[in-house]
């Protein structure tokens, strides 16, 4: 099965179990890789068979604006759901990263895997 990715894609969301945390907006940092095959959308050059990145990730963008959770695991299993759901995605990794979260480190986050290859 070949991979279609989005690295390094910022959004801003409500997100954190801390008070202050809960009347701010914060970004957080995804990775994703979807199993997709891309031999139909590569044989005729044709978008409409390709996954489309930019369409997945207007998606992603426009469920993390309305998205409240305490948890970055809650936001990852739910986004997971939501794409495989919607896009017909048989599997995919995403890695969230919250920066900042903790002083010392660049960032914290989980990495889930969902579906089969």
């Amino acid at each position: 099965m070949d991979r279609v990715f989005i690295e390094g894609l910022e959004v801003d969301t409500v997100i954190g179990a801390y008070d202050w945390e809960r009347d701010i907006r914060q970004c957080l940092r995804l990775d994703l890789v979807f199993a997709w095959d891309n031999r139909p959308a590569a044989a005729g050059d044709d978008l409409t068979l390709a996954l489309d990145y930019a369409t997945v990730s207007q998606r992603v963008q426009a469920f993390a604006a309305q998205a409240r959770f305490e948890l970055v695991e809650t936001f990852a299993e739910r986004l997971a759901e939501l794409l495989m759901s919607e896009f017909d995605i048989p599997w995919l990794r995403l890695k969230v990263t919250k920066p900042g979260a903790v002083a010392a480190a660049r960032g914290v986050g989980v990495e889930i895997e969902r579906g089969c290859r």
